[in-house]
């Protein structure tokens, strides 16, 4: 569990699954000297030492208004195919999130930002030999485009955009009647909003925080690693269209840049948290307490 941060009166805070390097071939169009330019603001706490980029797979743990909201739960306890061991999910996870205040009957909502395995995965268990929704109370909120994009896509071609646990980890909220199908623009209350952010995958969703007159921006996986807003144009190997996530990484570093909105990245490691600022030429991400 890494310290929390408050958005009005709205408390998030962030319990950590699995922690990762991965090189910098992930960003396919990166170079090690154009990374190198970003050096004094990504090490320690985003780059390693010998250039690898790192990341967090997390959970985002907010209390909004007397509700506990969940966003996005990580790999979960399920085996993976073969060549995803660096990513296994931790055992444990479950007990931190109890030890949080977000146990299985304290949830009230889960929002999934888009439907690969390392989003979903905590969203069920196995129990009584058959796969149930983890939170038995909440309402599992699901963008309608990306679940029906990935629906009709058959299984061995989703299995190679990281959507291999459709079957198990996202079909029986349905089946239990906890899933809601969502659209962009989709309200919690006066204080979240879910946003369209996509490219990375085809439905994928941020979520906007306004509480209090301040305001904050989640962003799922419309960015993994905080070089990304300095250079928007990096694709990641796992975004689905490439182009459209470089757009929309550079519509978000138009609307939020030098405003003072809080930016929120789900795989980004502690501090996790910043604001994007202008720094000559470009645009990066100032970490909080940097």
């Amino acid at each position: 569990m890494s310290d929390g941060h408050r958005v009005g009166d709205v408390t998030i805070r962030r319990v950590v699954e699995h922690t990762t390097r991965i090189p910098l071939g992930f960003l396919p169009t990166a170079t090690p000297d154009a990374l190198a330019r970003h050096r004094d603001w990504l090490w320690p706490w985003a780059l390693s030492d010998d250039g690898g980029l790192l990341l967090a797979i997390q959970t985002l743990c907010l209390e909004v208004g007397g509700q506990r909201i969940v966003l996005d739960t990580c790999v979960g306890p399920r085996q993976l195919p073969d060549g995803y061991a660096w990513v296994t999910g931790d055992s444990g996870f479950l007990d931190e999130l109890t030890a949080a205040g977000f146990g299985r009957d304290e949830v009230d909502l889960v929002v999934c930002t888009h439907l690969h395995f390392d989003h979903v995965g905590w969203n069920t268990m196995w129990e009584n030999d058959s796969w149930v929704p983890t939170f038995r109370r909440a309402r599992y909120l699901i963008g309608r485009a990306e679940y029906e994009h990935w629906r009709a896509t058959p299984a061995e071609v989703r299995a190679g955009f990281n959507v291999f646990n459709l079957e198990d980890a996202v079909e029986p909220l349905f089946a239990a009647g906890q899933a809601e199908l969502v659209e962009p623009g989709h309200r919690v209350g006066d204080v979240l909003e879910l946003v369209s952010t996509p490219g990375h995958s085809p439905g994928h969703l941020s979520v906007r925080i306004t509480s209090g007159g301040e305001t904050a921006l989640i962003t799922g996986d419309c960015t993994h690693h905080p070089v990304q807003w300095a250079e928007p144009q990096w694709y990641s190997l796992a975004d689905l269209d490439r182009e459209q996530a470089c757009d929309t990484r550079r519509r978000l570093v138009a609307e939020y840049a030098d405003t003072g909105v809080l930016i929120i990245g789900t795989h980004f490691r502690p501090p996790g948290a910043g604001h994007l600022v202008t720094d000559g030429d470009t645009v990066r991400f100032r970490p909080l307490g940097a």
